[in-house]
């Protein structure tokens, strides 16, 4: 299948590892212009240099003007972004009666703050020209909450709120609007949250993976090249008719259409 994607200029958040660097390497395997990016600065220029055509670029959508200078940099190497993956990783694991208005203050700040501000700054280019894909890797406790990670549901839950909402207002310029979810997918910070839950239960990883494993219909964890695919789709011309949807990538985790 032919994604439209050649010529494209695809912005990936956080994209030195895990799922990012693979979406990064999916979309740049379809042809398009791709600025890898995150706080390494030389991890983003060396995953770069294998691609087709990309550039890398260091970018700390935290820092006070994050945003604004990886939007630049994309613009400087490729032009305005069609395509805008947002990705970034979650807060610290933590159980709901822990959290505090701290708490929820730098959840908002890593998991909402900085995408909508990118989102506001490629959207015009976006509709004016009458075409945009923005995707948000999300999480599947967008769908069904997930234990010991509160900080992260309130953020994801709060992006896709701001996400469907803005599906709808921009479907008519050409510009859809999806969140990801991922389940299990082996990645580092899926071994992070194993690593906390081990120690939180006082149990070893590999039991924890166990647990994990024993609860996906699938009996496995996922690829990230699965879950880049699946990327790649939404961002393609083929989906043009889809928007202001979440669509997991679970292995069939969570027990819901």
């Amino acid at each position: 299948m032919d994604l439209g994607l050649s010529g494209r200029t695809a912005l990936v958040c956080s994209s030195t590892q895990g799922i990012g660097e693979a979406i990064a390497s999916a979309l740049a395997a379809e042809g398009a212009d791709t600025v890898v990016s995150g706080r390494r600065g030389a991890r983003a220029r060396e995953i770069a240099a294998c691609l087709p055509r990309a550039v890398g670029v260091e970018a700390d959508l935290l820092a006070t003007q994050g945003p604004e200078e990886l939007f630049q940099a994309t613009v400087d190497a490729f032009g305005p972004p069609d395509v805008l993956v947002l990705n970034g990783p979650g807060p610290r694991p933590a159980q709901a009666t822990d959290v505090t208005v701290a708490d929820v203050d730098s959840a908002l700040e890593a998991t909402v703050r900085p995408h909508i501000r990118l989102i506001s700054l490629a959207l015009p280019a976006m509709r004016a020209r009458g075409w945009g894909r923005i995707l948000a890797v999300g999480s599947s406790g967008v769908a069904a909450p997930l234990a010991n990670l509160a900080l992260s549901n309130l953020g994801r839950a709060a992006l896709a709120a701001h996400l469907k909402t803005l599906a709808a207002e921009v479907a008519a310029d050409g510009v859809t609007v999806n969140l990801l979810l991922p389940g299990r997918i082996r990645t580092d910070r899926t071994a992070a949250v194993d690593a906390a839950n081990a120690e939180r239960t006082q149990r070893t990883v590999a039991e924890v993976e166990r647990e994990s494993v024993a609860a996906i219909p699938a009996g496995r964890y996922g690829r990230s090249s699965e879950f880049a695919a699946t990327a790649a789709f939404l961002c393609g011309t083929p989906a043009s008719y889809v928007t202001g949807v979440a669509l997991r990538c679970d292995g069939g985790l969570v027990r819901s259409l």
